[in-house]
């Protein structure tokens, strides 16, 4: 009998599934983080989205989708909890709670996509980046403090996900560490006065100050 729900270990830079591979089941990150990509019809691969502990990703396979949209890959050693969709569409049936809870969550993330959309048609390329940065440092989650750290990740990976050049990103990432926005300690770290980038104009260095000084 074929197990319907199955922990899954998956070392880093694994794929979990492929673009085109059938979608058969729903997936929890229970430890590590995960990297969606697609590639195009002229072969260019871009990041969509990096999944965290306690969401869920696959999940298309519940709405009909027969085959996967994108890739998914461990970005660090992962432990997933992988459940047949016929199983979780069961449980969303036979658990109210937790058919609510789901839900909300995709709501959440609905509205999450909507805002990078509107992030990518209307703000300057530091802007997009300092909010990739704050995500991935994940402020504003539970148990964030004023500075959090980004998982190992390239900066071309970085330039897909806010759709730009890795010189660009290059560029502004060297203004966020002189301006005391970031730093490099063998991992790197994300303040949150970061913040004020994506809330103000264009970066312009005589408008910011470094953590704990004020302006004039």
């Amino acid at each position: 009998m074929v197990s319907v729900r199955k922990i899954l270990t998956v070392p880093a830079k694994q794929f979990i599934f492929s673009q085109g591979d059938r979608a058969g089941a729903v997936y929890y990150v229970q430890k590590g983080k995960v990297r969606l990509t697609v590639v195009s019809t002229a072969g260019k691969e871009a990041t969509i989205g990096i999944v965290d502990e306690g969401h869920f990703f696959g999940e298309g396979s519940l709405a009909g989708q027969l085959f996967r949209l994108c890739s998914a890959t461990a970005m660090t050693d992962c432990a997933l909890l992988e459940v047949d969709k016929k199983e979780m569409m069961t449980v969303l049936h036979r658990e109210p709670v937790f058919a609510d809870l789901f839900l909300a969550y995709l709501l959440a993330r609905n509205m999450r996509y909507e805002e990078d959309l509107i992030d990518q048609l209307s703000n300057y390329s530091e802007k997009r980046l300092a909010r990739v940065l704050l995500q991935l440092a994940r402020f504003g989650k539970e148990g964030g403090g004023v500075e959090g750290a980004v998982p190992k990740i390239s900066q071309e990976t970085i330039a897909e996900m806010i759709g730009s050049s890795r010189s660009r990103v290059n560029f502004f990432m060297n203004r966020f560490k002189k301006l005391g926005f970031i730093r490099y300690d063998g991992t790197l770290r994300v303040h949150s006065s970061l913040l004020s980038v994506v809330l103000n104009e264009p970066l312009a260095e005589s408008r910011y100050t470094k953590p704990g000084k004020t302006g004039s």
